[in-house]
């Protein structure tokens, strides 16, 4: 389903017309879900304002309204709406990003290890994935982009990236919040002010969420409600316009996330399709950052261009505690502290000279990480230590030119040069590895490394008219090479691992037709070399060795496509579909651990890639002499995927089916809701990682008739719930 979204990028664009829908709404009728789902969808994944239908690329984007009609609650709970896209959670700790976009995605909640899918909060990379699938709010925008996008967004963009957009302040005041309860119970409460300080010149907003889940499961080891939650946000904002061409935007945001480890469910000793689970230490996270973003967006005659920059600083902390074994003993416990500071400028360009829109821009990122874990084993007699501290530059220059050879004709050109350095120092986890309540390491390892890359784009773009166009691209994507700081062997390096390198291909067709909706299709195929995979090991004495390795070539290939249907005012149909095959092409590691490299390794899947996701959903306003009703259903799977490489770990398939009804009284103030999510109670959890086989777990090994040990920190299952939202 590719959904609407309306945004404003620099100064110009603040004055842009309004759309027949937005027009609509100066008036008191209010806007159903359904009719929002029909706006103009204009996207950024360019670094420019454009309309959806003519970017060459595959995007879902989703406005503030798509947002509200799915009862969003962070990224994650959108994987199921878009092809090909698995936006989940790893669970070791709450918040840690395991995405995955058309099959290229990472399995590890090892901070010191490069996602493969960017996350940009209002423009600014996030430079680790811990801190990324808390609950989010007051937002624009969210748009995600399929397929490499190096040129634009840089290194660590191989399966794609999703941009994040929270709301400016306006030139009105405006009040708008919202109060919810569910299934827990969980209680949402948020709020934003915003508008002019000075008319025309100064605008500011302040936004705020609350929220309290006393827990959505039951501990089967003493019956206590698990899995509570509190997160707390706030958002000051301040906007500038010195003059008609000047922009200032600062931003400043402050959040904690505090509640229970993981809810471990151990695959030894419950079944796939409960929620059944127990764990005999309750554990906990506590998660801290701050954040501060100043972006400048300067109007400028040469090219009737517009020169934007964007500096920003992050520091995230988090301390957690995780019961893994999912017994009634203390077999596997670990403990985690990450301490990461960031600091990242973009300096660009966009703009027009007859024919040629360049864009051009320098980019420059660091970050210092700190990152510990201490592992409690076999009934608490073994205790294990370690981990790893680092400094991380990146430095980038990139163009991009699009060239209108003809009104019809498009040539896309552009090209990224990216340089990284890495210094670190590593304490293999052992005894005596680190004082973890000192926060301080005993290292075993120093070492530095430098990677370099230059990445291409070449597209082109045929658009016959309005309402139909093709595309066709050559990308190249680049994934930095790195350190691993949970080593856990001795004797084993810890890095440096090499960079990885893809070459992506990609045509597509975006067809509109007219007010009955339109058509999104593509077909990708992907080449990765250098594959860096997390080989996960079960070890006695250890608990899991993960080990980075640079594998072989892998190639991944498919298609998807999205629909969206409008058969008749006031009722919107969407749909979407997408297929991956993956498989090794050469590989250097044995995979499947018997001590040879055959066609055993050959014939196993890559993680995290389902062959099938499809979906449907259907929205349907009625309006009344009242108001409007806007009820929605909507239905999902996603095939069965790999955990681990060795393909021992697996999730099962999955079919969620969410629904949603509201009421929006005249004058469209105040919206009320009840929803339902996944109501056929699908049991999904974010890993599924095999554990050593011991007695503890009540057999001796595989051949048993039950299934092997697993940490598999669940989801939560049904959810019922109702809101209410209001904008004065």
């Amino acid at each position: 389903m590719t959904t609407i979204l309306s945004v404003s990028t620099p100064a110009k664009a603040q004055d842009a017309a309004a759309t027949p829908a937005q027009e609509g709404r100066q008036d008191t009728r209010p806007v159903g879900a359904a009719a929002a789902l029909t706006e103009e969808i204009i996207v950024t994944a360019t670094k420019r304002a454009e309309d959806v239908q003519d970017v060459p690329l595959a995007v879902t984007a989703f406005g503030n309204e798509q947002l509200e009609a799915l009862n969003f609650r962070d990224v994650g709970s959108l994987s199921f709406t878009m092809p090909n896209v698995a936006l989940d959670d790893n669970g070791t700790s709450k918040g840690y990003a395991n995405f995955s976009i058309r099959g290229v995605g990472i399995n590890s909640s090892i901070p010191s290890i490069d996602p493969t899918v960017g996350v940009f909060v209002d423009g600014v990379y996030q430079g680790i994935n811990a801190g990324q699938v808390f609950d989010n709010f007051d937002l624009e925008a969210i748009e995600v982009l399929r397929g490499p996008q190096g040129v634009l967004f840089g290194r660590n963009v191989t399966g794609g990236a999703v941009l994040v957009r929270t709301r400016k302040p306006g030139d009105k005041v405006e009040f708008r919040g919202r109060v919810a309860a569910e299934t827990g119970p969980r209680m949402v409460a948020d709020a934003s002010v915003s508008g002019p300080l000075i008319d025309g010149k100064l605008g500011a907003k302040i936004a705020a969420y609350y929220t309290y889940d006393d827990g959505w499961f039951t501990n089967l080891f003493d019956g206590s409600s698990y899995g509570k939650d509190r997160q707390f946000i706030v958002r000051p904002m301040l906007r500038f316009t010195p003059s008609a061409s000047v922009e200032m935007l600062l931003r400043l945001e402050h959040g904690t996330a505090t509640g229970d480890g993981p809810p471990t469910q151990n695959h030894a000793l419950y079944s796939r399709q409960s929620h059944d689970f127990l764990v005999n230490t309750r554990g906990f996270y506590n998660n801290r950052w701050d954040q501060a973003t100043f972006e400048t967006n300067i109007d400028v005659g040469f090219g009737n261009g517009t020169i934007t920059n964007i500096a920003a600083w992050r520091r995230f902390k988090g301390d957690t505690l995780s019961d893994l074994d999912g017994v009634n003993t203390i077999q596997f416990n670990i403990g985690t502290y990450t301490d990461q500071e960031q600091f990242s400028e973009e300096l660009r360009y966009a703009g027009t000279f007859g024919r040629f829109e360049p864009t051009v821009g320098l980019y420059y990122f660091t970050q210092d990480l700190t990152y510990l874990e201490d592992r409690t084993l076999a009934g608490g007699a073994v205790r294990r230590a370690g981990g790893g501290t680092g400094t991380f530059d990146t430095f980038g220059a990139f163009a991009a030119v699009d060239w209108h050879i003809t009104d019809a004709l498009t040539l896309n050109v552009g090209g990224r040069y990216t340089r990284e350095t890495k210094k670190v120092s590593i304490a293999t986890v052992r005894t005596g590895g680190a004082d973890y309540l000192a926060r301080t390491l005993v290292p075993d390892f120093n070492s530095s490394a430098k990677w370099s890359d230059f990445s291409p784009r070449v597209g082109v773009q045929w658009q016959p008219s309005t309402q139909t166009q093709l595309y066709a691209f050559y990308a190249k994507g680049f994934r930095s090479g790195g350190y691993n700081f949970r080593n856990t062997l001795v004797g084993a390096a810890p890095g440096p691992f090499n960079s990885e390198t893809q070459d992506a291909y990609e045509v597509g067709l975006k067809q509109k037709f007219g007010r009955l909706g339109n058509v999104n299709l593509a077909v990708f195929q992907n080449t990765i070399d250098d594959i860096q995979r997390e080989v996960q090991v079960p070890v006695v004495g250890v608990g899991i060795a993960q080990l980075i390795q640079n594998v072989g070539t892998a190639r991944i290939r498919g298609f998807e496509g999205e629909v969206q249907f409008v058969p008749v005012r006031n009722l919107v149909l969407a749909g979407q579909f997408g297929y991956t095959d993956g498989v090794y092409r050469s590989l250097s590691v044995d995979l499947n651990g018997d001590g040879v490299i055959n066609a055993a390794d050959f014939a196993l899947k890559l993680p995290r890639q389902s062959p099938w996701t499809y979906g449907a959903s259907a929205t349907l306003d009625i309006p009344l002499r009242s108001g409007v009703i806007s009820a929605r259903g909507a239905y999902s799977h996603r095939d069965r995927a790999f955990h681990t490489d060795n393909n021992l770990g697996f999730y099962t398939p999955v079919d969620l089916v969410d629904v949603n009804l509201s009421y929006t009284p005249e004058g469209g103030a105040v919206t009320f809701s009840l929803y339902g999510k996944n109501i056929t109670n699908e049991t999904m959890y974010g890993n599924d990682a095999v554990l050593p086989d011991t007695a503890a777990f009540g057999g001796d090994g595989p051949s048993g008739p039950r299934p092997l040990p697993t940490f598999s920190p669940l989801s939560r299952g049904r959810v019922w719930g109702g809101e209410v939202r209001f904008k004065f």
